[in-house]
């Protein structure tokens, strides 16, 4: 009854963390613990206690920030140098555009929006239907949270599993290069039956910029993702410090060095930080609440028992996991997914001796593809927004990019040294 509660009140428009509290108080009243109330707020404020979880506004309002200061052109005069001139110049361009980006916002949902406008009128410009500008964008911004720093990552680290925030930070590094080869590998061959024409991209070819201004135009920006994820993997910093660390630099590069950045922009960056933060802390703040009462009521290890006597080993618990996942991301924004399901789910992998990070990036790069799922996938409906194409046709020119991520999680999940191999390597 409390699952049902929960799915209505998404289904009638409650936001998620007041969706779950409601369950929660349903759940709590039929187990008969008593003053409820008290204990829910406690557990909230518990919760949201803990120093580690500043790193989510910091790193929100440093790629807030960087995306004020103008660096999408940089990125995307960058990206033209190295794959500009290549068969399908235009969409690669796109698609290694969001890989760079990803090391700046970790967000998807602002990699389409700063990408998209560029992207989808220039590619329509040079004879791509406007459709599939549109559904390549919003395909190629999941990258964003996987590539890191990445917001989601950071969630699944320090509030829902106590796995190392550099493991993961690495461990996505590869599946995220990964998903960047295999959707350039589809555009190159499917190129003749997408635009009419030469294969090489006219347009992209004249607007290529010079190859020293579009690098040193685009150096300092690449250096933020080395600086913030190096410094937490050398043990220098904690990734709350590396989140502070990364707000000063992208205040320093876009006020003194591009100088873009003026006084006067800081309270509306400030004020959408406050914003899709409080959205993400409010969810955190609720599903810490019903963790409590879900641990204390045995349902994690009544749970565990089950999956491990009925479970005939590791492959067929992965099975299960990626189609959970997939279809949970059909109706339920990824973060709260993650924060619902993965604290039951985890020790069960550990269980079956399933690597912490391999698991904790397939969940996430499983949850991410979401993203571009209807009904609920937010960057469709950005993307939709930018390009005003209508939902149906984006729909169906996404999905072979759909089963390209797909196929992409299936070796992730099967081969699990394409995460492992880099935290492996620095020991991790």
């Amino acid at each position: 009854m409390a699952w049902f509660l929960f799915l209505a009140a998404l289904v009638i428009g409650a936001p998620i963390a007041f969706s779950i509290l409601l369950a929660l108080f349903w759940f709590m009243d039929a187990a008969g613990l008593p003053y409820h109330p008290r204990i829910v707020a406690a557990e909230i404020f518990r919760g949201l206690a803990s120093f580690p979880l500043l790193a989510i506004p910091l790193f929100v309002l440093a790629g807030e920030v960087m995306n004020a200061t103008g660096i999408t052109q940089r990125i995307i005069a960058f990206a033209m140098v190295l794959v500009g001139r290549l068969r399908a110049g235009l969409a690669l361009v796109n698609i290694w555009a969001s890989v760079i980006f990803a090391g700046l916002s970790g967000s998807a949902v602002a990699d389409t929006s700063a990408i998209g406008r560029v992207f989808i009128p220039e590619m329509e410009r040079a004879g791509y239907p406007r459709d599939f500008a549109a559904a390549l964008t919003a395909a190629s911004s999941v990258i964003g949270p996987i590539i890191p720093p990445s917001i989601p990552v950071i969630i699944y680290a320090l509030t829902v599993t106590g796995v190392s925030v550099p493991a993961l930070f690495l461990g996505g590094v590869g599946p995220g290069i990964l998903l960047a080869i295999a959707l350039s590998a589809y555009v190159m061959v499917r190129i003749r039956h997408i635009r009419p024409g030469p294969a090489t991209d006219r347009l992209a070819v004249e607007a290529l910029p010079s190859a020293r201004g579009a690098i040193l135009g685009g150096l300092l920006p690449l250096m933020m993702p080395v600086f913030v994820v190096g410094s937490i993997v050398l043990g220098v910093v904690t990734p709350t410090e590396a989140a502070a660390l990364a707000v000063f630099y992208a205040l320093i590069l876009g006020g003194l060095v591009y100088r873009e950045l003026r006084l006067a922009d800081l309270p509306r960056i400030l004020a959408e930080s406050m914003r899709d933060s409080a959205v993400i802390l409010i969810i955190i703040a609720a599903v810490s609440a019903a963790n409590w009462v879900l641990t204390y009521n045995r349902v994690p290890n009544m749970l565990t028992d089950w999956a491990l006597s009925s479970i005939d080993g590791p492959t067929t618990f992965l099975w299960g996991v990626v189609v959970l996942f997939l279809l949970v991301g059909l109706f339920l924004e990824g973060i709260a997914a993650m924060l619902v399901l993965v604290p039951i789910l985890h020790p069960i992998a550990v269980s079956l001796g399933i690597d912490p990070t391999h698991f904790g990036i397939v969940v996430i790069f499983n949850l991410m593809i979401g993203l571009i799922t209807p009904p609920l996938g937010l960057c469709l409906f950005v993307a939709e927004a930018v390009a005003n194409v209508g939902l149906g046709a984006l729909v169906r020119r996404i999905l072979p990019f759909f089963l390209v991520e797909v196929a992409v999680l299936i070796v992730i999940t099967f081969v699990p040294q394409t995460v492992t191999w880099l935290p492996r390597l620095f020991g991790f």
